[in-house]
């Protein structure tokens, strides 16, 4: 944290370690993000970072990642910053609604990286932006990710 920011603001970025432990168990742990080797950088409240290492099994042609798992990382980072704000004693799932893919340039042979805001957070809901870039900071694809939370 900054030195800068209250310790207010601490407490609002912090997410509560139930909800952590079902990002990891559900989502970070579960059989297509491990398969994917997605790790997490950070975890905040509505601001979550992943990162995909780069694997030749996960191409499309030569070394270019394959648009469904640049998708399948855009939505395991909406749907984990979805969760990070999440009341821990009412929290009984949630499922993706939309993910829109915008893809910007090609990913060559190297790992991918999230940086993902929640825009919008309701009793229901979240709209989450996802921007996934390369390792050289190039934006690689932009995502809007919808999220249902019951």
């Amino acid at each position: 944290m900054s030195p800068g920011i209250s310790e207010a603001d601490r407490d609002t970025d912090t997410v509560d370690p139930r909800i952590a432990a079902i990002i990891h168990d559900v989502l970070i742990a579960g059989p297509v993000a491990r398969h994917l080797a997605i790790r997490v950088e950070r975890l905040a409240r509505d601001d979550v970072r992943l990162r995909l290492p780069f694997d030749p099994a996960n191409v499309t042609t030569g070394r270019i990642v394959h648009g469904g798992v640049i998708a399948t990382l855009a939505d395991i980072a909406g749907a984990a910053a979805s969760a990070s704000g999440a009341d821990p004693d009412g929290l009984r799932g949630g499922a993706t609604q939309t993910l829109v893919m915008h893809y910007l340039r090609p990913a060559e042979g190297v790992d991918l990286v999230t940086e993902t805001t929640v825009l919008s957070r309701g009793c229901g809901g979240t709209v989450t932006a996802v921007s996934v870039r390369d390792t050289e900071g190039h934006l690689v694809a932009q995502a809007s990710v919808t999220s249902r939370i019951w």
